[in-house]
Order: structure tokens, then sequence, then C-alpha cells
């Protein structure tokens, strides 16, 4: 009996699946017995999950490229605590198929030109008008990239538009935390929220269906923190932006991510720089969290996720 196409939500271990899927990373690579495998990463709206083929043609290096639909025959295998994919044929979509790339690309669930309408209101909600003019100015600038851009290469955001969801769900949680905490700036919070990451655009290089290919030299080599805070101090500049308010907002991005290791310099000494690095956290993981649980049946553990220090999580039974 022929195999039914399956989502990769579906997949079983020791189950053999086949199936179409977009290549969003194919890498070569050399095994200890020194013969070529490709390492893949392979998606659908329902996932993504790390292929291994072994027995590499230069047909297959030529035609198995990111970004390419692929027809897939596979095993499905466990490895460390998650599913991956031992592949016995793959090959690139053909015209008999029928099949449409832009339906295999998970995106944000709201439309990129309404939510960036929505985070444009809270720009022009904002009662200082140094922060107005410079939040808009560098907002703006990066219009086009924005209806697509992720927020990240792998985990929370990392799908096409994901950036501005992530964006638009902390302004929202934002909003709420500074109606108990009303000694907050909301001007500043909401600045720093919309700013934090925009430089990711810069640090990664992603295609327009919000795949990232792979990170830039200059992103590479300095980090979207650091190219956030060269893009103000230019904009604030040239803008005459008051001397307090840039510093105020550099620190912010500079400090969003907390701790050295993670790529921040300083910790947050205001208290805004405070509520952004958990606002940022708490959307985060709640995207991971969500995701990783859609799959999952009640009463039983996911798979592990590293984002969340390798845990797996548990999905409540109704109460």
């Amino acid at each position: 009996m022929a195999l039914e196409p399956k989502k990769i939500n579906e997949f079983q271990v020791n189950e053999h699946i086949i199936g179409f899927y977009l290549v969003k990373q194919a890498d070569v690579k050399v095994g200890s017995n020194s013969k070529k495998y490709m390492d893949l990463i392979l998606s659908d709206k329902t996932g993504e999950i790390n292929g291994k083929l072994w027995d590499v043609s230069e047909a297959h290096q030529e035609q198995v490229k990111a970004q390419a639909l692929v027809k897939v025959k596979a095993l499905v295998t466990s490895w460390q605590g998650s599913n991956q994919l031992k592949i016995e044929i793959i090959r690139p979509v053909e015209e008999r198929d029928e099949v449409n790339i832009e339906d295999f690309v998970a995106s944000a669930p709201y439309m990129p030109e309404e939510m960036y309408r929505e985070i444009l209101f809270y720009i022009d909600g904002m009662y200082n008008q140094d922060i107005k003019a410079l939040v808009k100015r560098v907002f703006e600038g990066y219009k086009d990239k924005l209806m697509y851009y992720p927020a990240a290469k792998k985990n929370h955001h990392a799908i096409r538009s994901g950036l501005l969801y992530h964006i638009l769900s902390m302004l929202k949680l934002g909003e709420k935390i500074a109606q108990l905490y009303d000694f907050l700036n909301r001007d500043l919070l909401f600045g720093g929220i919309i700013l934090h990451d925009l430089a990711k655009m810069e640090e990664m290089d992603s295609s327009e269906l919000g795949i990232v290919n792979d990170y830039t030299i200059e992103g590479t080599l300095l980090g979207h923190i650091t190219q956030g805070i060269k893009n103000l101090q230019v904009l604030g500049e040239e803008l005459g932006t008051n001397k307090e308010v840039l510093m105020l907002l550099q620190h912010m991005v500079l400090s969003h991510h907390y701790e050295p290791e993670f790529g921040s310099p300083v910790r947050p000494m205001i208290p805004e720089a405070e509520i952004l690095h958990y606002i940022d956290i708490i959307d985060a993981r709640m995207f991971d969290m969500r995701k990783v649980l859609e799959d999952v049946a009640p009463g039983e553990f996911s798979e592990r996720l590293w984002s969340l220090e390798n845990r797996r999580l548990y999905k409540r039974k109704e109460v």
C-alpha cells in the first residue's frame, strides 16, 4: 500500500513517512567514515525536523538547497529525545506534484500590514516628541523588511512576519504591566520594546519567505545589540534627539539580554529596561511553549526543548 503524505506534527518514531517539505537549511558534512552526508532542516506549517541523508550524490548537492521544496521518503527515528528523519529518497518537487511553496511557510497569525499599523498607533500615541520621532524614524525605515522578517533563525517567532508579531505581543503585555506599575514611563517602555530587536534585520539574512539562510558578516561580528546602538546614535544625532532620551533608549537596547554571556554588557539600571527584559523573555517562552504543546496529547510530555533549558513540558488535562 502506498504511503499517504504526512505532516511533521503527525510523525511517530519507527514509522516510514512520505511527504512534501520545505528545506530550511542544507549542509554537506563529512562523517566519521570520511563520507559526505547531508544535514537538513525540513519544515512545513506544523513544525520542523532534522533529517540526515547518508548517501549523497552530486545531484543531491545541486538540487537540495535551502528554500527548495522537496518530496521525501524517510524513516522516523529518535535522537536525544527529539524526532529525526533517516532519509531514504529525496527529490525536488516537480510541476506534476501541484504544490505551492507558500503553503509550507509558518507565518504570524495576523497580516503584517495590520500589525505594522497597530504598532504605528502605539508610536503615534507617545507624548514625548523626542522618543516618538526617533522610534518612528527607525521603525518606518525597516517597513519593507518588517513585512516578512522572523524574530530569530530558530526557536521563538522564527516564522514569517515573526518580528512584527513579537513586537506587537510585547507592546500589549507592556501596556498591561504599565497599568499596574504606574510609575513606569510608558513612552520609554514602548520605545524600548519597539527598538530592541529591529537590528536583527541587519544581523540575519532572511528571504521573503521569512527563512533565515545565515547571519550576515556584520551580524556575526557585531550582533544586533551593537548594531542597534550604532543606528540609534547616528539617527539620534541627525534628529537632534535629547541626549538623555537617546542614552536611555540605547541603555534599554544594550541591556535587554541581561547577562554578558547573552550579549548584554550591562544589566538594566532603570525600571523600564528591567521590565523590557522580562517581557521579552515571557513572550519568547510563551511562544515556544505554546508551539511545542500543540501536538502533545493531554496528560503527556513534549519532546525536550533546547530554548527552555532542555526541559520537557507537560500538557495538563482539563481541570
